[in-house]
């Protein structure tokens, strides 16, 4: 579990592809200390379990089906990414609940600015705008944000990003087109879950409570 607040920004030092998807090395040198083998790291959004660790890199093992969910898929040698350790129970919660399970991936449909605030667009699935609520919370690229606006029929929502987050994280390599990793909220989908079997749940008949004494 993660909290979305990027603790440093590492480097894809190599892609190795073998049969059970791509071992993703990567170059860290402010939290390397802090990862031991078997380690969940949140890599672009993406809950990773740290496999080998040496001085200044580690790598981790992206399954297939990661790497065709997210972003992952795409990293090459020498791109950015935003890196998260594991939340501990001493932590401050200070972004919300990220389990960094990403749900899908969005399209980066505008950026534009006011000042060294950044207003970025994004377009997503039917199935994951139903989760997107104005105010509300969403993960980006493994980056806890406030959800500024909602456009339902274009199923395109506004995060606002404020000029540390830009600077600190691998929003600032974004450009228009480019494809994200996206986590809703998870609150959202357990209240999803529960109305539906509440309304799929037939009513237990007189006869059923009779038999258990009721």
């Amino acid at each position: 579990m993660f909290t979305g607040l990027v603790k440093e920004i590492g480097k894809v030092k190599s892609v190795i592809p073998n049969s059970e998807g791509k071992l993703l090395v990567i170059e860290s040198k402010e939290l390397i200390s802090n990862i031991e083998i078997d380690d969940s790291v949140s890599v672009n959004g993406a809950c990773q379990t740290a496999v080998k660790v040496e001085k200044d890199y580690f790598t981790v093992q992206a399954v297939h089906v990661t790497l065709q969910k997210s972003t992952l898929g795409a990293l090459r040698a020498g791109d950015e990414v935003n890196l998260e350790l594991a939340l501990q129970l001493s932590d401050r919660l200070g972004g919300h609940i990220v389990q960094g399970h990403v749900n899908d991936m969005g399209t980066i449909v505008s950026i534009s600015n006011q000042g060294r605030n950044y207003l970025v667009r994004i377009q997503v699935s039917k199935e994951q705008m139903k989760y997107i609520v104005k105010e509300g919370s969403i993960t980006l690229d493994g980056i806890s944000l406030t959800v500024a606006d909602v456009d339902t029929d274009s199923r395109i929502f506004t995060v606002s990003i404020i000029p540390h987050t830009w600077e600190n994280t691998v929003l600032r390599n974004r450009s228009v087109g480019c494809k994200i990793n996206i986590e809703v909220d998870i609150l959202g989908k357990y209240i999803e879950n529960l109305l539906n079997y509440r309304n799929s749940a037939e009513p237990l008949s007189d006869e059923w409570l009779r038999s258990k004494g009721y």
